[in-house]
């Protein structure tokens, strides 16, 4: 059976439990080895691997980004996953679980670096790289073994360790016939993992599993497929097509065909963001204007960071609100023209803003960009619109201050207040 060795990327008919080139361990089997060139690459608890790679006196501690009691988690490290912390966990209840554990704020525009250096990487290996998240994607590594002299699996072996000795983290490799079982797979070992699924075993991997394993399975849903006594992705298998649109809809024949491994998405490198965003929780209920809006302030100058460094520009802008009875709110507006700029971004949101703080209690506030443009398209002004223009100078002098000597270099008045 063709193996692999994870630490030299030697491939052979066989391998016994130390490899005969380097003498590491980690040998990997698999009767689809070379063939295999869908790949899922997922971070192993990115964001705590970052701020551990920056401060490694905390790699044997608990470590939980996110900030404010009444916050939710952004991501644990896989220590403070063994006391039961996980993300979008209430950080009252992360403190409850593991007391001990470290509190880091996020520094997305750190993270950000990060992930532009791991996809740099990726696009090395092949041309079909599709973002999936700040710390995942997929590729399709087809017809790459030529140009590598070598087959997926062990150029995909190799990236994983230029990783760890250029950027300081980790990631976990699934390798498939298809995205969907590529990512399940990537899943399986984490950290450090690497793991194969062909499409014959597929199914017989898949029967045992809970449906909620496949993306896009909610509670809802999971509710809703348990109503007709389903829970295991062995039981949606086994439906016919009739069985399957006559109890899940129009959505059921995909969804069995989900849950026998089956996906034909291709990977699409031009697969656009839909939206980015930022948020916070506060540490306690707010209703004047004047409070909400130093915090929606705040998040623009957030939100135009992200837009920057991922190349886009607002077209329109969503605000989001929370109530103390968690009740959600969601208001969106187009702009007049795309922009990246916090003083357009807040101008916009904060319209929405009065029509909402009406003496409501909230304890959430987010803004987000939707739809998005390239950043090419934003803040040109013209011959009737002269401010734009010195408004983004202002602004890239400002963030050019702020990345010499850090975010709280520079502060604007409104942001004070």
């Amino acid at each position: 059976m063709p193996a692999l060795c994870r630490d030299c990327s030697l491939v052979a008919d066989t391998l016994p439990p130390r490899c005969t080139c380097c003498g590491g361990h980690r040998i990997l089997q698999h009767r689809s080895l070379t063939s295999l060139t869908i790949a899922h690459i997922d971070c192993d608890a990115f964001y705590a691997s970052i701020e551990k790679r920056d401060r490694p006196e905390l790699a044997a501690r608990p470590l939980i980004v996110g900030g404010g009691v009444r916050g939710v988690v952004t991501a644990a490290c896989y220590v403070a996953r063994m006391y039961g912390v996980h993300s979008a966990m209430p950080m009252f209840k992360a403190l409850k679980a593991c007391p001990d554990a470290v509190i880091i704020k996020p520094d997305f525009s750190k993270y950000s670096a990060a992930s532009r250096q791991i996809r740099g990487l990726m696009q090395r290996l092949t041309p079909l790289v599709q973002p999936i998240s700040i710390d995942e994607a997929v590729l399709d590594l087809a017809g790459t073994d030529t140009l590598h002299g070598a087959p997926a699996a062990a150029v995909l072996a190799r990236f994983a360790l230029d990783v760890e000795r250029q950027v300081g983290v980790t990631v976990s490799i699934g390798l498939a016939a298809n995205r969907l079982m590529a990512k399940i797979a990537a899943g399986r070992d984490k950290p450090r993992g690497f793991t194969i699924i062909d499409a014959e075993e597929a199914p017989q991997l898949l029967a045992p599993e809970p449906v909620r394993l496949l993306p896009g399975i909610g509670a809802a849903a999971a509710r809703k497929l348990a109503a007709f006594g389903i829970t295991r992705l062995g039981q949606l298998q086994t439906l016919s097509d009739a069985e399957a649109m006559r109890m899940l809809g129009e959505d059921g024949l995909a969804l069995v065909r989900r849950a026998r491994g089956t996906d034909d998405r291709r990977v699409d490198p031009s697969r656009e963001t839909r939206s980015i965003s930022a948020e916070t929780t506060f540490d306690r209920d707010l209703t004047t204007i004047g409070d909400l809006e130093k915090h929606l302030w705040r998040l623009c100058e957030k939100l135009a960071r992200r837009l920057t460094a991922a190349d886009l520009a607002a077209a329109g802008v969503v605000l989001k609100l929370k109530t103390s009875h968690f009740t959600t709110r969601s208001r969106n507006a187009r702009l007049s023209d795309p922009t990246v700029l916090p003083d357009r971004l807040f101008a916009q949101a904060r319209g929405l803003l009065a029509a909402e703080a009406t003496g409501t209690p909230f304890r959430l506030i987010g803004i987000g960009a939707q739809p998005l443009v390239p950043r090419s398209q934003a803040d040109k002004g013209d011959l009737a619109d002269q401010a734009t223009p010195r408004l983004a100078a202002a602004q890239a002098a400002i963030d050019s201050l702020r990345s010499r000597f850090g975010d709280k270099a520079v502060n604007r008045g409104r942001s004070l207040r």
